[in-house]
């Protein structure tokens, strides 16, 4: 096989699976890992992968600004927010960090319900404005406009005051190999503090997370109590977190076999 038609292939199975194994790659190519490696960060330096240990997963694509991620697939995020907020028991203490997908949740909390609630996102807290039974600490620290989050070490001394229940993780690549990430060092530090303050993890994750790595390690999957996927995730990836006792919850879906679960 020639090198771009090995190239072309590479390519075609991390779009297809997410990521590549270099053994496996060597031996369904009939070459060296060393050439695989080679083949991998010729990959890795176009951007369209990232290399990680033994192999490589796709590029997770940057993120837009918050106030564009808001805007974006609302009905997906809807559908994950309205099971993840079914696993919150009245009187818990929350951390809820940024992202999109986290104010989604903020919104679909129960109303009827007393709960504590902390987080380093304004727009969690907004939507969580008009919970009547909330008590809400939005965390200080330096706003990042883009991420939607404070961030730094008044954020992180905050953090480290709290002992919650639950934790709604946002993500910016989750992976039952190489755990969650993010793009932002500072994002990754404050999210690493919000899961040793927590006894459980929640990861609702829209399908563009699912598989993917980005540069900072957050935790390792393992670290995940609940993973929220769209009804539509791969049945391959869906078992390899459940191999690792992670539960998964789907979106109800008649076609599935996998009903939502609840604590």
């Amino acid at each position: 096989m020639l090198s771009q038609q090995r190239l072309d292939a590479i390519r075609t199975q991390l779009l297809r699976d997410g990521k590549v194994i270099s053994s496996d790659l060597a031996v369904e190519f009939g070459t060296s890992e060393d050439t695989i490696r080679r083949d991998l960060r010729d990959l890795a330096r176009s951007g369209f992968c990232r290399r990680v240990y033994g192999g490589a997963l796709i590029e997770t694509p940057k993120p837009a600004p918050i106030s564009a991620r808001l805007q974006a697939d609302t009905m997906a995020k809807h559908s994950l927010a309205a099971a993840a907020a079914a696993l919150v028991q009245p009187g818990q203490t929350l951390f809820i960090d940024a992202g999109s997908t986290n104010t989604a949740i903020a919104a679909a909390l129960s109303r009827q319900i007393d709960l504590t609630i902390l987080t380093n996102a304004p727009t969690v807290a907004i939507a969580l404005s008009d919970h009547p039974r909330a008590r809400v600490v939005l965390l200080g620290g330096v706003l990042d406009l883009n991420i939607g989050a404070a961030l730094g070490g008044a954020t992180l001394h905050a953090i480290r005051q709290i002992n919650a229940d639950l934790l709604f993780l946002g993500s910016c690549g989750v992976d039952a190999a190489h755990g969650i990430s993010a793009f932002d060092p500072a994002e990754a530090e404050v999210k690493r503090a919000m899961v040793d303050q927590s006894a459980q993890v929640i990861v609702a994750a829209t399908l563009d997370k699912l598989g993917t790595a980005a540069p900072f390690k957050v935790a390792e999957a393992t670290a995940i109590t609940h993973l929220i996927l769209p009804a539509e995730a791969d049945l391959t990836q869906i078992a390899r977190f459940r191999m690792q006792g992670i539960e998964v919850h789907l979106p109800a879906d008649p076609d599935r076999t996998h009903p939502t679960h609840t604590l």
